[in-house]
């Protein structure tokens, strides 16, 4: 393919380098880069790619249009083609605004424990479009699908971003995902080895402990991964736990016995290994800037990704080749695999097109998915009542804006009052809250960061509040299944009662349009 050298070409530097991918903002400009300490500036991210030559980016943040831009600007850089990855598990959209969003994957888990053909084929389909508007903007690698198997409730990271608490469903519908994008020059990452389904810690923050025994891991936790191997999956990404059955030392990012004895020798994973980002408090917290992307080559990685300094990094590893630490061909073996992988997405990269977004069969899934996975009980209107929103977060949710359906719609039921509660603030007067019939919709789920799967002390006093004095006139939760099963337990069975995966405007729509579809809103 024109435009990659053959590895006995380049300089020792020039190889490391192949091994880095650095995080950027996709906003154009300096100013807007929200998370500075990780994405470097203009300057700082041509250097990287132009004079150091690093192997690729990973991308957050901005509209598709400014992406599309931003990866052809990227690209017209490298002297070496680039692998453009993003974290789209929910596809394009999750990440970049104006593409098509869809519901987290544990909406297909529900959906297959009703129907698994249904799901296996909405799968397929979530996978061809988020294949699609990926390349549709310059992207070339897929962070996903999450392959983990999320059977511990308060998992603070993984949660919903995983398909199922069953590894069967697991492994069937990251199967269907995957092929749904390999018709397109696109990669895609399971992840994250060898299983962070079960964990209470966030490795975005601190270091996860697993004492689970081998045999364990081996029934539970690496079923999918196989699964995944054998659709074809391009990547595996490690994940930044300590699991001392199997090596007592380091985390699995870091342990060769994981990495390289498990992974690439037993599950016979030839493709590329790829680190969960290194500057997660996990590594970060424990290991020098320059030492961890070491030990992670040394363990088996092919692709390091977001270390903290990378040109220290490469630095670091050349030295560590020159003193015999490392030997060059280890180092040649990794970026072997990763012109592999260049040569498939390179060569036959469609040209960037921004009219392939939101096409009516992406569209469609979505809404299939958010459809199929919800519950619903319906909510009647009330002569005067009160709208009462709990959120993770207020100042970061986007799908809370004032044409919101849930701020919208309410008011035609009669709940004609707001009250927004913020799980960050502390507790409101609760003795003066007003009590009249309230709908209460909860905005909560796992994310990573946030250090806590459930509803805070803020949350639980609110909600006691009014189950104290029987005014929940209904409950609407988006996004987390083990709170909407937690609280709709202590309602009445025929209490309305609604539940979405999705929290985003279209789900807002779908919640309110069932309610319009049983003539409850005039």
């Amino acid at each position: 393919m024109t435009g990659l050298p053959h590895p006995d070409r380049l300089s020792l530097a020039q190889l490391v380098a192949q091994m880095i991918v650095v995080r950027a903002s996709g906003y154009l400009f300096d100013h807007q880069i929200q998370y500075p300490d990780w994405e470097p500036n203009q300057a700082t991210l041509r250097g990287l790619i132009q004079d150091f030559g690093v192997g690729g980016v990973i991308l957050l943040g901005g509209s598709a249009a400014e992406l599309a831009y931003r990866c052809q600007e990227l690209q017209s850089w490298a002297p070496i083609p680039l692998l453009i990855a993003a974290d789209i598990e929910e596809g394009v959209g999750q990440r970049f605004v104006g593409a098509t969003q869809f519901p987290p994957l544990g909406a297909l888990g529900s959906i297959a424990q009703k129907d698994l053909e249904r799901a296996k084929e909405l799968a397929t389909a979530m996978g061809a479009a988020t294949a699609q508007e990926a390349i549709a903007l310059g992207l070339n690698w897929i962070l996903g699908p999450v392959v983990d198997v999320n059977n511990n409730p308060q998992n603070p990271v993984i949660n919903v971003r995983a398909f199922s608490d069953r590894p069967e469903i697991v492994a069937q519908l990251a199967m269907a995902f995957i092929a749904g994008t390999r018709p397109y020059p696109v990669l895609t990452a399971a992840k994250h080895f060898p299983g962070h389904g079960d964990t209470q810690t966030d490795s975005h923050l601190e270091l996860p402990v697993l004492s689970h025994p081998r045999d364990r891991l081996e029934k539970l936790e690496w079923p999918p991964f196989a699964a995944a191997i054998a659709a074809d999956v391009d990547a595996v990404m490690t994940a930044h736990l300590l699991l001392p059955a199997l090596d007592k030392d380091v985390p699995a990012t870091l342990s060769e016995p994981i990495l390289t004895e498990i992974l690439r020798q037993e599950l016979g994973f030839e493709k590329l290994i790829v680190t969960d980002a290194l500057v997660m408090g996990a590594i970060a917290h424990r290991y020098g800037v320059n030492e961890a992307p070491l030990l992670a080559l040394e363990a088996g990685a092919d692709i390091l990704l977001m270390p903290g300094d990378p040109a220290g990094a490469i630095a670091a590893i050349v030295a560590a080749v020159e003193t015999g630490r490392v030997s060059r061909e280890r180092i040649q073996r990794s970026v072997e695999r990763i012109f592999q992988a260049k040569e498939r997405v390179f060569v036959q990269s469609p040209p960037v097109s921004l009219r392939d977004l939101h096409q009516p069969a992406a569209v469609q899934t979505a809404q299939a998915i958010t459809q199929e996975s919800m519950v619903q009980i319906p909510l009647e209107p009330v002569a005067s009542g009160l709208n009462c929103i709990i959120v993770d977060n207020i100042l970061n949710c986007p799908f809370l804006n004032r044409q919101a359906p849930a701020l919208q719609i309410p008011p035609k039921l009669g709940h004609t009052k707001e009250l927004i509660i913020d799980q960050r603030m502390p507790s409101p007067a609760i003795a003066h809250l007003p009590t009249p019939p309230t709908l209460i919709q909860i905005f909560s789920r796992g994310n990573p960061f946030r250090g806590s799967a459930g509803l805070n002390v803020t949350a639980r006093e609110v909600i006691s509040h009014y189950l104290k004095n029987r005014a929940i006139a209904g409950l609407i939760v988006y996004g987390s299944p083990y709170i909407f099963q937690e609280l709709s337990a202590q309602l009445s069975p025929e209490s309305p009662c609604l539940f979405s995966y999705s929290q985003d405007a279209a789900a807002q729509e779908e919640i309110f349009s069932f309610m319009s579809s049983m003539s409850f809103i005039k």
